[in-house]
């Protein structure tokens, strides 16, 4: 996943690499929300017993939604 953030409005880059994704600029509240959804979805493809190749594009959409709303 890429996640790119368009809301910065200070001289901070943002970047942040986890499994599964990558996340660039946004402001910091942003930034930690993208990350926070990159987290938990991991955390539901984990406890599924999947992988992020695995699924399919309205499964992640569903995937997504959750972990944003959570």
């Amino acid at each position: 996943m890429l996640g790119v953030g368009l809301d910065c409005k200070d001289e901070h880059r943002r970047i942040t690499k986890g499994e599964n994704f990558l996340l660039l600029g946004g402001s910091e509240e942003t930034h930690d929300k993208m990350a926070e959804t990159a987290i938990k979805l991991n955390e539901k493809l984990g406890s599924m017993g999947k992988k992020l190749e695995e699924i399919g594009k309205e499964e992640f959409t569903n995937l997504i939604r959750e972990a944003s709303q959570s």
